[in-house]
């Protein structure tokens, strides 16, 4: 039966007279703690070089950038997000099987399908809600958002957000304008309900006017499928590189530049402070240009530290947030309770900010 205007009117009245319940979320959550996993290889500039006949002055001239971490073959998203994730649970002081819901940032998970979030929640020996998110560079700052309603709205406790790249798997070492950039690394969250309030409102939204500023230059649809009689591990297929991330990077740096200053402005207006008020400044890690040129727009005093993590880490997308965050408490540069505006802005094109308390 097709309900109308007209039918409506005559419709059978609902069975039930009563109301839902609503859900008993905490009036307001926080980050309880963060962990950080940088992969043991060590890759300086030099390194790099020679294929995009460039020099290590002109990379770290050009993005502040003098070395990166890669994972290894095996090494999985996944294995990056657990090692991140148990130091995160043990800054919190919680056990996993708190955890209500884990919410995975990436780009660089290679299946489609399953996530990466139900594979890490099986090896943490829980079922909650799993899933992954894909905002790119801001997917952390997204993460985070999530991850605060769900608390407030009562659908989770404790939530895990994970921010996690390997993004040596999609760099075209050949691109004089990409090969330096990207790095590999994995940092986490435990959100959790607080007393006070831990997260401010987030600024987010996109511009897919500008998609193709930064995008994986071909669908995996384009790489080559075996044919019927071919079995997936036939020699006669041969195998291709995984499609690498392209850039155009001067439209993106006008982009950061111009764009991202107001974003973060108004993060700082919705949380109720003013620029004085911030310990800390935690942008993405795109260009270290970039983070000096946020600074200036923005009139940061001198003295509230700004994370530089790009210069050993380079750009590793989602990840690139939690492991600055991780580093500047590890390094006593930030101080626990103290008030951080992070940013995040990247591929789609997307951005978040929000003004959290330091764990």
């Amino acid at each position: 039966m097709t309900i109308t205007p007209d039918t409506a009117r005559t419709a059978p009245a609902p069975k039930g007279t009563g109301s839902l319940v609503a859900s008993d979320g905490a009036r307001y959550a926080r980050i309880w703690g963060v962990g950080g996993y940088r992969p043991e290889r060590v890759v300086p500039n030099s390194e790099l070089v020679e294929r995009i006949d460039s020099s290590d002055e002109w990379i770290r001239e050009r993005s502040g950038i003098v070395s990166r971490r890669y994972a290894a073959a095996e090494e999985t998203v996944v294995d990056m997000s657990e090692a991140a994730t148990r130091q995160a649970l043990e800054a919190a002081g919680i056990n996993a099987s708190q955890l209500g819901a884990i919410v995975i940032a990436t780009v660089t998970h290679p299946y489609q399908t399953p996530a990466a979030a139900p594979i890490l929640a099986n090896r943490l020996g829980v079922t909650c809600a799993a899933f992954d998110i894909s905002a790119a560079c801001a997917g952390y700052c997204h993460g985070i958002s999530l991850a605060n309603d769900m608390i407030r709205g009562g659908s989770a406790e404790y939530v895990l957000v994970v921010g996690v790249e390997k993004l040596s798997d999609f760099t075209d070492w050949d691109d004089r304008g990409t090969a330096f950039i990207f790095g590999d690394g994995a940092g986490a969250a435990v959100i959790g309900p607080s007393d006070t309030p831990g997260i401010g409102p987030t600024i987010w939204g996109s511009d897919g006017a500008q998609w193709q500023a930064i995008m994986q230059r071909e669908p995996w649809t384009d790489y080559r499928r075996p044919q019927v009689g071919e079995g997936p591990f036939d020699k006669t297929v041969q195998p291709r590189n995984w499609p690498a991330i392209g850039m155009a990077g001067q439209s993106v740096f006008r982009w950061a530049v111009w764009g991202m200053a107001p974003v973060a402005q108004q993060a700082i207006d919705k949380a109720g402070i003013s620029i004085d008020d911030l310990d800390a400044f935690i942008p993405h890690q795109a260009n270290m240009r970039i983070i000096d040129a946020m600074i200036k727009q923005l009139k940061l005093p001198a003295d509230i530290p700004v994370a530089r993590d790009i210069a050993e880490t380079a750009n590793t997308s989602a990840a690139s947030i939690p492991l600055a965050t991780e580093r500047m408490l590890r390094q006593k540069e930030i101080p626990s309770g103290g008030l951080a505006l992070q940013i995040g802005f990247g591929a789609g094109l997307v951005y978040a900010a929000q003004v959290v308390v330091i764990p």
